[in-house]
């Protein structure tokens, strides 16, 4: 699924995490990649999808599990971190396009995990910070997603801290913001 002109891809990461300290000999790492397509032309959300990837250096704990919903049992059966990414980079064409995320920890995890695991990184330079955008064009500081949500009056769709519905949220904000500020506050993809 290659996605059309206009239309740049919204992604969110889940990682595993700990209430406490990293574990001896673990390391947060990716286990699961939201996504949807957001069409900059109509403000228009489509393709909404998770992918579960198995984790290879570290194991879910209780309080990821509790966060997130993901299990240990679902994330092994998940694909690995770089069959993940190819799927960026030739059902999204991931490499090409503008892709936007909350934040800046969704791009540094990729950077990071794709360093690490000799893995080619699938995104091209262009990353939106939608955080950014939001509170730029709101006039505040930077805000958490579903504080976000709550200050629009959108309510949360799906589970908080699953990637794909996490994308879709994150998506629905866009077109929030580009609704009220108009199609010009996006750069063109």
């Amino acid at each position: 699924m290659v996605a059309g002109r206009g239309e740049l891809l919204v992604v969110d990461v889940e990682a595993t995490c700990w209430e406490g300290s990293t574990p001896p000999g673990q390391m947060s790492e990716i286990i699961e990649i939201g996504l949807c397509l957001f069409d900059v032309r109509t403000g228009t959300l489509s393709g909404k999808r998770a992918i579960l990837v198995r984790p290879q250096r570290s194991k879910v704990s209780v309080f990821c599990t509790q966060l997130t919903t993901l299990t240990q049992e679902q994330v092994d059966g998940g694909i690995r971190f770089d069959e993940a990414c190819a799927i960026l980079e030739d059902e999204y064409d991931a490499r090409n396009r503008l892709w936007a995320s909350w934040g800046a920890y969704d791009r540094t995890m990729f950077q990071s995990q794709c360093q690490s695991f000799e893995v080619r990184y699938p995104f091209g330079e262009r990353h939106l910070n939608t955080k950014q955008l939001f509170a730029d064009l709101r006039g505040h500081r930077p805000v958490g997603m579903q504080r976000a949500l709550q200050m629009t009056d959108l309510s949360l769709e799906g589970t908080h801290h699953r990637g794909h519905d996490d994308a879709w949220n994150i998506g629905r904000l866009l077109a929030y913001m580009r609704h009220h500020y108009g199609p010009d506050i996006l750069p063109g993809t």
